[in-house]
């Protein structure tokens, strides 16, 4: 899409977002800082010169802080296969391309304000219960873009557990101190073979 294409943005709408990656980051920062539970949300809206019930309009759980930093992917996958005759070719394409650029969301990413992320993340039960919910709507949106149906929901399901346990694979194996590019070839021969096996298990969708 060339820049006179893209869809025009209003004033309001801009400033919006503005708020959100604002109070997203600071809350992030201090959560890195202190810990995702000794940070209390009124905390997070001082130090954002906001409201505490402004704070709320935006991010109704305090969880919603920091996965707001990832809710751009959540209908990522829907969006690659819309218009694709081959799904699973497609889907496998754009995972690899993720890869080969160093992706945050395929965990090959050795950026220390990514792994610290990841940690947070995944370090806090309360915020791997909340991005279920954001695991819950990803599958919908590629269930429906897949045709929908009973079909459309287990291979929606089994395509983003591949691409969720590859990414995890890749992120436990840097975050343990090995490099980027000593995993990056492991790395894409095990997204080879799992496309594989999605390809051969779905050949409606391959």
């Amino acid at each position: 899409m060339s820049e006179s294409d893209a869809p025009v943005i209003g004033l309001r709408e801009r400033k919006k977002r503005q708020t959100y990656e604002r109070v997203s980051e600071v809350a992030i920062r201090l959560f890195l800082e202190k810990g995702f539970d000794a940070v209390s949300v009124a905390e997070v809206a001082a130090a954002a010169e906001i409201s505490k019930p402004t704070l709320f309009r935006y991010f109704p759980a305090k969880e919603d802080l920091v996965l707001y930093r990832i809710a751009d992917h959540e209908g990522e996958a829907a969006r690659v296969v819309a218009g694709e005759a081959h799904p699973i070719a497609a889907l496998r394409r754009h995972f690899l391309e993720g890869v080969e650029k160093g992706d945050p969301v395929t965990g090959l990413s050795d950026h220390p304000e990514v792994l610290a992320f990841h940690r947070l993340l995944y370090g806090s039960p309360s915020l791997v219960a909340r991005a279920q919910a954001h695991v819950e709507r990803s599958e919908v949106a590629l269930a429906e873009a897949l045709g929908g149906g009973l079909d459309g929901r287990l291979a929606a399901g089994q395509i983003l557990a591949v691409q969720r346990i590859l990414a995890m694979e890749n992120w436990r194996r840097i975050s343990a101190g090995e490099s980027v590019a000593e995993v990056k070839p492991e790395a894409v021969a095990a997204a080879e073979r799992a496309f594989a096996r999605l390809a051969a298990g779905l050949p409606e969708l391959a």
